[in-house]
């Protein structure tokens, strides 16, 4: 995701209120580059599993008037919709206005949370289908930490593959951790079914160090290797449906590569094969 351009605050108190506050109430440091954080949820606030918000912190004051603006940038929500709290995973940007102040964040501070989620990668913007691919590269997992625990998932697809591509193995901690105790948790279990839970097919690659399956996404499927791996015959518009969350080039590669399988990009107003978040760049 991108930092977003500071947006106008109206009047400023000498001792400003954070707006739309919510407290944060756990926060998991993965790598040097990655967190995650738990904060409260509004109680009004109604999502659609794998939509985004916007959450900030106010920003620095202005040397001369004193004065604070809110930092906001989307976010895809990563807890599902049935979640008591919201759960969001990051990057760490030392020089970012937003990122080098929210990784400092501990429990019992407030974050800013805009109440209004949007966003494509939600189950209303596909036609129905046997088989539902999630491609994800770095924290582009979040939507989908929210999507696989979400029963809709499940109760629409008879298989749900996710792939994962990051540069080091490390870099796919947060998702192979959330894979494995959504698999062995008797909540999840009891909720969703330990038989749903078995559709899952996580394949998760690395780009830069040695780990047990090597390169981009992009390529392995181009070439292949994901279908034999996973004994699958391909991607058709007959039985597959996916959704998009990464890089700007991640996101046209992909593209590309599904529209070539003969898929259509679809939307909440046009509900078709694929959809791709377009909010979320890096």
């Amino acid at each position: 995701m991108t930092e977003q351009t500071p947006v106008n605050q109206t009047a400023a108190k000498p001792v400003p209120t954070l707006p739309d506050a919510q407290t944060v109430t756990s926060v998991k440091h993965w790598t040097d580059r990655l967190f995650s954080f738990r904060v409260t949820r509004p109680a009004s606030l109604r999502f659609r599993s794998g939509e985004f918000v916007m959450i900030g912190l106010m920003g620095d004051p202005h040397p001369e008037t004193g004065k604070q603006k809110p930092l906001l940038r989307a976010y895809s929500i990563a807890s599902p919709a049935w979640d008591e709290e919201l759960e969001f995973y990051s990057i760490k940007v030392q020089d970012g206005p937003l990122t080098s102040k929210l990784q400092h964040i501990q429990p019992g501070d407030e974050i800013i949370l805009r109440p209004k989620p949007v966003g494509t990668l939600v189950h209303d913007a596909l036609l129905p289908g046997k088989r539902i691919w999630f491609f994800a590269t770095g924290t582009g997992f979040a939507p989908f930490a929210s999507l696989l625990r979400e029963p809709a998932t499940y109760e629409n697809y008879d298989e749900v593959v996710i792939t994962h591509t990051c540069r080091d193995v490390a870099e796919l901690e947060y998702g192979r951790q959330l894979i494995e105790e959504l698999k062995s948790d008797e909540l999840m279990q009891e909720l969703i079914g330990a038989e749903n839970l078995n559709k899952i097919r996580y394949y998760p690659t690395t780009t830069r160090e040695q780990s047990p399956k090597m390169g981009r996404i992009t390529t392995l499927l181009q070439d292949g290797t994901v279908f034999a791996d996973l004994g699958i015959d391909g991607i058709n518009a007959e039985t597959d449906r996916a959704m998009v969350c990464g890089s700007l080039d991640f996101n046209k590669d992909i593209l590309a590569i599904l529209e070539g399988f003969g898929l259509e990009e679809g939307a909440n107003s046009d509900p078709k094969h694929f959809v791709i978040e377009k909010a979320f760049v890096g």
